[in-house]
């Protein structure tokens, strides 16, 4: 979804508009909600599930990315 972009005066029009009430500021989506809360406990289930082995072999291949150099 293509959103347009805004120029300085149509952002502080907007600005404005929310500072003296005319307006609200926009509520967030009920997907935007759903993955955030997904987001935070989608880690330490998959934690759980996890063997050792399987959480070192993963923890190496991310270091190993962070030190590879570019």
């Amino acid at each position: 979804m293509a959103t347009k972009r805004k120029d300085f005066t149509q952002i502080a029009f907007d600005v404005v508009q929310r500072a003296t009430g005319e307006t609200t500021a926009p509520t967030p989506s009920k997907k935007q909600e759903s993955g955030r809360k997904g987001g935070l406990k989608g880690g330490a289930s998959r934690a759980v599930v996890l063997t050792p082995e399987q959480r070192s072999d993963i923890a190496r291949v991310a270091a190993q990315a962070r030190w590879k150099k570019a």
